[in-house]
């Protein structure tokens, strides 16, 4: 898989390889995909630096069981304003076990774990507009 100076926590994708993931631009982060589903977005920039780390993709019903595994998981903040809980979870970057619990949930993935990965919505089709 060619590889980006831009595309943040190599590492991941490493741990992942045998799952042959790819990676998406996704608003200047990059998704994480496996077969059809996402399972992660990696996020290093400047703005809403809280938010930079390992999102991952998984719904509120998993949410008690995954942070007992990753007591430092939180609602990613910049998709609601910080105003609720967001199915997104993330484990930030600046976070003392970042590398280590990154690469559990890379462990859990490759265990297929059913808690992480999300098909995504299928794009709408743009109308046609007759003249």
């Amino acid at each position: 898989m060619p590889r980006s100076k831009n595309i943040p926590f190599p590492f991941i994708l490493d741990y992942l390889l045998p799952l042959e993931p790819y990676m998406k631009p996704f608003f200047g982060c990059y998704g994480v995909y496996v077969g059809e589903k996402i399972m992660f977005i990696l996020r290093d920039k400047e703005t809403h630096s809280d938010c930079n780390g390992l999102w991952i993709a998984t719904s509120h019903e998993h949410h008690k069981s995954l942070k007992k595994e990753f007591p430092s998981l939180t609602s990613v903040s910049v998709l609601n304003e910080g105003s609720r809980e967001t199915a997104w979870q993330m484990i930030q970057s600046d976070s003392e076990d970042f590398e280590e619990a990154a690469i559990k949930a890379c462990e859990l993935v490759l265990k297929g774990d059913k808690r992480i990965g999300k098909i995504p919505k299928p794009k709408k089709k743009k109308s046609k507009k007759s003249a």
